[in-house]
């Protein structure tokens, strides 16, 4: 995976803590989890789409079903982190988001990272459609970047 930092419409950035650091002194390969989900809710609140309590018990029930990293170069204690996210295709019941992180200071890559989440029926567990609202949220952003699957 190659992402390219032009294809993404959305940013965050943070600084590595001490805690994120391993017995190497780099950021311990777990972390990077962490660090693109903070990219990825980032990028549903700027895009208006509720990311609280209340919608996670009662409106919806999301599950990552595929998670990976690539890791490119290590991340240190102190380095300032922009995070890059986009959502890149929705299935009928699926959504990828792609993820990108790169020190600030230097633009040198560190991670890439691509996850699929499947939208459940609260009740039953059982995969729905990704909801309307959803998708019109993620168009206003991607536009023509999204790949859309066929109806």
């Amino acid at each position: 995976m190659q992402l390219a930092k032009e294809s993404f419409a959305k940013s965050t950035q943070l600084t590595v803590r001490n805690y994120e650091i391993d017995w190497q002194g780099i950021v311990h390969n777990a972390v990077y989890l962490l660090y693109f989900e903070v990219g990825r809710l980032a990028y549903l609140q700027e895009a208006g789409i509720p990311v609280n309590l209340d919608a996670i018990r009662h409106h919806s029930r999301v599950v990552i079903a595929r998670n990976e990293i690539n890791y490119v170069s290590p991340a240190r204690f102190g380095d300032r982190l922009n995070i890059y996210t986009r959502v890149s295709a929705m299935g009928n019941t699926s959504f990828t988001f792609e993820g990108l992180l790169e020190d600030a200071v230097s633009g040198r890559r560190v991670a890439e990272n691509v996850s699929v989440h499947v939208w459940l029926d609260e009740t039953l567990g059982t995969p729905v459609r990704v909801p309307e609202p959803f998708r019109d949220a993620v168009l206003r952003i991607e536009g023509k970047r999204v790949t859309l699957a066929s109806r």
